[in-house]
């Protein structure tokens, strides 16, 4: 039994091993979970399928101000929505997406633009892009011309589960955004060098597929999601005319792989020389003065490039070499084989050229053009001064117009009216040094928050209608030097703190309803230069130009003066109400003897009778008695 059990036995064996096998020899990639991914159509109110790919959009709920609107799409390039979210400059010219739930990682971010399907609004809107804080794109007059300039993307990491994404008036238009996305990549994507890092952003300048006929993406090419699904614009010559296209159809070996995912189809395709014109060169615009990473994709797919050696060429960007003697075959290892070489370069003007210079076989080729601008990240202001000017935006009732979204000093091109910001080394983030709100029709209140922003050197918001007293907590900004309230509605005394205020150069608090005594020492600041304004308060005294305050009596005594006028107050109600119970007495007495007078009047005469006629019988009586005797005589 056991011999002829063998047989059976063994191809499930061999087949079991088998399996194994491909499993432990499949790409890491296959195993791999999908990567995050956060695609948000903005101005839904629905959730969005978008074909061929059925990609979910997440609809747009909670996440920004702004208003929803149907959207026109500038270029086949933007995702097939039907909506926007627009923002008009009179709600601030800074407006922000802020997302969170967001896995602290690497990302590919990524905005699309649309225009207004309204024929009253300007349909080519210009505004600036920032994500957490740094800038990475500003929209040019003819944007909607070009697939590669209807969206900014940029490869950031996001390091607290949240990203901000924020779009910043220029005057020109009402900013207008069709989509987000916030794809994962990999964590060592893009690596360049020792520079790289969190601290740095890279923004898409350009991304060519060369040799191609039709812009693509990376799902258009069947590629791993954790590519970031990027955008390949085309083009299929340099120079009409010298030189030509190459495609082929062979599978590109080396070419998915981590850390970067390029797809195989981006190498199927190329450019190459001729024999007239051997070399190739291209040039694009770029922002000067910045440091450029450039990314080079290469595969020998020429069938008439047999092996190493027989075709050799250098790279130069702007004149300077950075590769020498490029052998795709002998540097790839064979036909048919993905070659990627970066670079860093800075550039001081407005144009990037990169040559292609036969050394070997006097023609050049080049399959695909990466062009990253590297940004240093822009360093956050603290998150204490932001929570305390969000909490004055209410208090103050900021006008709309002010906006105050997203970060107050980050951008650096953008920092938010009214606010003067200071990089702080030492904690390594921005502070507000300076709030100046004058004139700006503010009518809340200045709370004791105001303390929360302790970087404060001066504060001006005179002119205004801000009323209630003045926060004593004023007296713990140490370094404040200029404190101007003057011309608003406060009343109250002056708090004694701000005599703390050593630093002060500068208090204006007049044309207000301050009452009370100066405190002593701020009028004995009076004599070391510093300036300060008290005057138009009916009620303020005690420094010269001030009324003289009365006698100056300690807090007991204030105490105790109050509360005897509280007793007298009270035993002069208690003697008025006894007054006013007797005059009632008195004069419900005065009324019944009004009512009961005929009465009394009858009695009067009646009892008066009586007692004259009572009289008069006693005088006969007492005449008789007085008489007698004579008679009996």
């Amino acid at each position: 039994m056991a011999t002829l059990g063998r047989p059976l036995l063994l191809p499930w064996l061999l087949a079991l091993a088998l399996a194994l096998a491909l499993a432990l020899a499949s790409p890491p990639s296959l195993a791999r979970p999908a990567p995050f991914a956060m695609r948000i159509s903005c101005g839904a109110r629905e959730d969005v399928h978008t074909p061929p790919t059925n990609t979910l959009w997440f609809k747009d709920f909670a996440y920004s101000g702004g208003i929803p609107a149907n959207a026109t799409r500038p270029s086949f390039t933007t995702p097939p929505l039907k909506t926007l979210r627009y923002f008009p400059l009179s709600d601030g010219p800074e407006n922000c997406y802020n997302l969170n739930g967001v896995p602290i990682g690497h990302y590919s971010v990524r905005t699309f633009f649309g225009l207004i399907a309204q024929p009253s609004f300007d349909n080519e809107p210009l505004f600036d892009i920032s994500v957490e804080g740094t800038q990475i794109g500003s929209l040019s007059s003819g944007w909607t011309d070009h697939d590669d300039q209807v969206f900014a993307e940029a490869r950031v990491f996001l390091a607290d589960s949240t990203a901000s994404l924020c779009l910043h008036s220029t005057g020109h238009g009402d900013p207008a955004i069709v989509s987000i996305e916030i794809l994962q990549v990999d964590d060592r994507a893009y690596y360049f060098g020792p520079d790289w890092g969190r601290g740095t952003i890279l923004r898409t300048v350009k991304r060519l597929s060369c040799g191609n006929g039709k812009p693509k993406f990376d799902a258009d090419y069947s590629g791993d999601q954790w590519g970031g699904d990027r955008f390949w614009d085309s083009v299929t010559t340099f120079q009409s005319g010298y030189d030509q296209e190459r495609s082929t159809e062979e599978s590109i070996a080396q070419a998915s792989l981590p850390p970067n995912f390029y797809p195989e189809g981006l190498y199927q395709t190329a450019i190459i020389g001729t024999s007239q014109q051997p070399d190739l060169d291209y040039t694009m615009d770029v922002d000067p003065n910045r440091n450029y990473s450039v990314w080079l994709h290469f595969a020998e797919i020429d069938a008439l490039v047999t092996g190493a050696g027989e075709r050799v060429f250098d790279v130069l960007i702007n004149g300077d070499t950075v590769f020498r003697g490029v052998d795709i075959i002998k540097m790839s290892g064979d036909h048919y084989t993905a070659l990627v070489l970066n670079t860093t370069v800075p550039v001081s003007g407005r144009t990037l050229t990169i040559r292609f210079l036969p050394k070997t076989g006097n023609i050049a080729i080049i399959n695909a053009i990466e062009v990253f601008e590297i940004i240093i990240a822009e360093s956050k202001t603290s998150v204490d001064e932001v929570r305390t000017l969000q909490t004055l935006k209410d208090e103050l009732m900021l006008p709309l117009r002010f906006g105050w979204n997203g970060d107050p000093c980050v951008p650096q091109q953008h920092p938010w009216s009214g606010i003067d910001c200071r990089f702080n080394s030492t904690s390594n983030n921005w502070v507000i040094d300076g709030l100046g709100l004058n004139n700006q029709g503010l009518r809340g209140f200045l709370s004791p928050n105001v303390s929360g922003l302790r970087h404060l050197q001066s504060i001006n918001l005179s002119g205004n209608s801000i009323q209630g007293s003045i926060p004593s907590s004023l007296g713990t900004i140490a370094s404040l030097e200029l404190l101007d309230l003057s011309y608003n509605f406060l009343n109250g005394s002056i708090p004694e703190s701000l005599g703390q205020l050593t630093s002060l150069k500068k208090l204006n608090l007049n044309g207000n309803s301050l009452s009370g005594r100066v405190p002593a020492a701020l009028g004995g600041r009076l004599l070391h230069g510093a300036s300060f304004n008290f005057t138009d308060n009916a009620g303020l005294c005690g420094i010269p130009g001030l009324p003289t305050c009365g006698p100056h009596l300690s807090a007991g005594a204030k105490v105790g003066i109050a509360f005897g006028a509280c007793v007298a107050l009270l035993l002069l109600v208690m003697c008025a109400v006894c007054w006013w119970k007797r005059r009632q007495n008195i004069l419900r007495t005065q009324q019944i003897a009004a009512r009961e007078a005929p009465y009394a009047k009858a009695r009067t005469h009646f009892s008066r009778d009586i007692q004259l006629a009572r009289h008069q019988n006693h005088g006969h009586a007492r005449s008789a008695a007085e008489n007698g005797p004579s008679l009996l005589s």
